[in-house]
């Protein structure tokens, strides 16, 4: 890994590399070069951009088993709504909030199809139509909206889209009621038959966004930095010292802070890979090499690199199954032993309605830390990633008791570039959750499509 590109000789485009023999990061916006980057940004890209020529960034992110609604939902809609007892991590950013009461996904209910509400939850919510029940190889489902935006604008960026989870991932067997696992285990979907199965793995992210070469090369290159323990950052020291000659003494600022974010990735995911090698009994389930055996530091982790994604521009569209429907892990953590399933399913006993509230309070937790990083990081045009984004925070189970899939808990955040109007809560009158996701695939730009799943039109007024 000794052969290198200078960041002196690298064009001038959004996407600025440093280079070595097996790595390249991608570096934020900076304003030395921003102009020249908006003036030929905004006519050449029409699609995926804001007003500016800034990137127009969408993200879906989704929570397991529902919300316990008395705890969720602000009392009176409006802008002068207060945050209910679950949503309060959220103070910081509600200006930058839309609550968004009275969407539903038809599709997950359960018809002539009996049991199974956590694998069509999950299975309908990004595309809107019903998947056949089936527990063999012949699933089908339908493409999900992030894949829609996807295919339109893909190539824009290094990944056309990113798929993560902090869950187990099962692509095949039987999970919930007779249906496939795949329906339970996969959020984002390029085609009916076609699951894009999300990463799990910091360590294999973090070198999917800042490794280079094919997958082997990849692996050999991380083996050299490991045994020479030695960070990616080490290997383009000598770019990092020339481009900040470079720049302003702003950008310099900024480099600094995204080199550190980088390196304390790295730290905490080597921390995860010693901390599993160290582990004695061989008979006790732990995470793979990479996974913190925290839950609160994986799902943190994994926001910091989705993060990290937005903010070089690696990509433009993200899903984030933060957990599957269904998914009963325990969260010891903060008090709960009993798995989170298990508790929604509570029966209207108050001690497990105050666990689920936790779990739900968890979550949303690390919600508000992504959202608030992604307001403190200023774009290419001088306003955050989040002014310039467009995220829903949800799931397609409302009350999990109950397995009902009406009133969904759905958050949309940012103002995608100041086409969403937010710091607000506003109640729908039952309308499917497919129609919000048609006005933000109006927002990416490309032909408008006339409907999408089980759409009844466009969301109005957000």
């Amino acid at each position: 890994m000794n052969s290198r590109v200078s960041a002196t000789t690298l064009p001038l485009n959004r996407r600025r590399f440093l280079r070595n023999v097996g790595l390249g990061l991608a570096l934020p916006a900076l304003e030395s070069f921003s102009s020249r980057l908006l003036a030929a940004s905004s006519p050449a890209s029409p699609i995926a951009t804001t007003a500016t020529g800034a990137p127009l960034r969408t993200a879906f992110l989704y929570f397991p088993n529902g919300a316990i609604p008395g705890a969720w939902w602000p009392k009176e809609p409006g802008a002068d709504f207060a945050l209910n007892q679950t949503m309060e991590p959220l103070a910081n950013v509600k200006q930058h909030l839309q609550v968004l009461g009275g969407l539903s996904c038809l599709s997950a209910n359960a018809g002539p199809d009996g049991g199974g509400d956590h694998a069509r939850a999950n299975g309908t919510f990004l595309t809107g139509v019903r998947i056949k029940k089936t527990n063999g190889a012949d699933f089908r489902a339908g493409v999900s909206a992030d894949q829609v935006m996807a295919q339109r604008i893909g190539l824009l960026t290094p990944f056309r889209s990113l798929e993560l989870s902090c869950d187990t991932v099962l692509n095949v067997g039987t999970c919930d009621t007779d249906y496939a696992c795949v329906y339970q285990h996969n959020l984002a979907w390029s085609s009916a038959t076609t699951p894009l199965t999300p990463e799990v793995n910091p360590r294999s992210l973090f070198e999917r966004m800042f490794g280079a070469g094919t997958p082997r090369e990849r692996a050999e290159n991380l083996l050299i930095r490991q045994q020479q323990k030695r960070s990616v950052l080490d290997f383009i020291q000598r770019d990092m010292n020339s481009l900040t000659r470079e720049v302003s003494g702003r950008d310099r600022e900024k480099i600094d802070e995204y080199f550190s974010s980088v390196r304390d990735i790295e730290l905490r995911i080597q921390a995860a890979e010693q901390a599993r090698s160290a582990r004695p009994q061989p008979n006790v389930d732990a995470p793979e090499a990479g996974i913190p055996a925290s839950y609160a530091d994986y799902v943190r982790v994994m926001f910091d690199l989705l993060h990290l994604a937005f903010e070089t521009d690696n990509t433009r569209v993200a899903t984030f199954m933060i957990a599957g429907d269904g998914n009963n892990r325990d969260f010891a953590e903060i008090g709960v032993n009993d798995g989170h399933h298990n508790l929604s399913h509570h029966g209207g006993k108050q001690d497990w309605i105050e666990k689920v509230q936790k779990i739900d309070h968890f979550y949303v937790t690390h919600l508000a830390y992504f959202l608030e990083k992604m307001e403190r990081t200023k774009d290419v045009d001088g306003h955050s990633l989040l002014h310039n984004s467009q995220i829903v925070y949800g799931c397609a189970n409302s009350d999990g008791n109950r397995h009902t899939h009406t009133n969904l808990p759905i958050i949309l955040a940012g103002r995608a570039g100041g086409t969403l109007n937010p710091g607000r809560y506003t109640r729908f009158n039952d309308e499917p959750v497919t129609n919000l996701f048609l006005s933000m695939m109006d927002r990416v730009g490309g032909a408008k499509l006339e409907r999408f799943g089980d759409s009844s039109g466009r969301l109005a007024k957000i």
